[in-house]
């Protein structure tokens, strides 16, 4: 329902890892995922941002707009802080300028400060210079707001496919040391083909950036979300728990993701197709409940601390 075939693939050998390839991780590596922690973050962006829908609003007029995402935001810190968990949050750079408090808040309360791009644009509908451009703005405005350097970097919509071959090259030369961009299977803005399920190193020549996919559970042979978005928000929870579960037996981090607008039942809608409807609002009363029983269940550490202790046991 969530999944649909799409040819917007990046072939294996393009992004072929130096270590950590599924079903084939390092003692080392199962160790590091042993007691089950996982990464949880939120992708810090309006009830606007919904990509690829004709009736979404232009860039020009986003400032119009009733926003919504300083009381979800602030409302999903408060969820957080009950737990004392610490997560990793993707500002959209234009959101970090406009509410540079949201910013200093996450900081003040411990979570990383990580890069959503500043326009919300899908990769593979810019050239490689306009990326480089986008990824750079958005990572001098965290930075600048939040006086510390900005290590991550996740893609509008996981758009990184076979037609943006250059990605991780323009992300290293935008400073990143790491991405969660990378949608292991098909879906609707893309996805990339790969059974490379767990964190690894990019090849030489991509000087150690490391890419953290979004977590994927197998099912009947084929890589199914359960946890994050509109995943998170259509499967029962004793669901996600055990597919979950699954994963960290396997001796992968689960990534869990959520957006802001998601705990919000009363935010505008925009106009688009009922299939497209459901998956962007389908179940949202049930998010905050699910989020909070997430930081209940499971442990978590913030990707830039799994970078630093090398948690994942990632070689150089």
């Amino acid at each position: 329902m969530f999944v649909r075939r799409t040819e917007k693939y990046v072939g294996t050998r393009e992004l072929t890892p130096r270590f950590a390839q599924r079903n084939h991780m390092t003692p080392e590596q199962k160790e590091g995922t042993k007691n089950g922690r996982c990464i949880f973050s939120i992708d810090v962006e309006d009830w606007f941002h919904i990509l690829d829908v004709p009736s979404a609003p232009a860039f020009c007029e986003w400032t119009e707009l009733p926003s919504r995402v300083e009381k979800n935001f602030c409302r999903l810190l408060e969820i957080i802080r009950a737990s004392d968990v610490r997560i990793t949050c993707f500002f959209l750079g234009w959101v970090a300028e406009r509410f540079p408090h949201l910013v200093r808040e996450a900081q003040a309360q411990g979570h990383e400060i990580a890069s959503h791009g500043y326009r919300h644009e899908l990769v593979y509908r810019m050239t490689s210079a306009q990326f480089l451009e986008d990824a750079s703005k958005a990572k001098k405005i965290l930075e600048d707001v939040s006086c510390s350097t900005v290590w991550g970097y996740r893609s509008s919509g996981f758009s990184v496919t076979r037609d943006t071959p250059w990605f991780f090259e323009k992300l290293m030369e935008a400073g990143y040391r790491y991405d969660s961009s990378v949608f292991p299977g098909p879906r609707g803005h893309g996805g990339i083909k790969t059974t490379q399920f767990a964190p690894y190193r990019l090849r030489d020549g991509s000087n150690g950036l490391i890419e953290f996919p979004i977590t994927v559970a197998g099912v009947l042979g084929r890589p199914v979300c359960f946890f994050g978005g509109g995943y998170l928000r259509l499967f029962p929870y004793w669901v996600v728990k055990r597919m979950a579960g699954k994963v960290i037996d396997e001796g992968r981090p689960v990534v869990f993701y959520v957006h802001p607008r998601e705990i919000d039942t009363s935010h505008p809608r925009l106009s688009m197709s009922l299939a497209r409807r459901f998956k962007s609002y389908v179940n949202l009363s049930t998010m905050e409940g699910k989020i909070r029983r997430l930081l209940s269940d499971f442990s978590f550490i913030t990707f830039q601390n799994a970078v630093a202790e090398n948690y994942f046991c990632l070689k150089d």
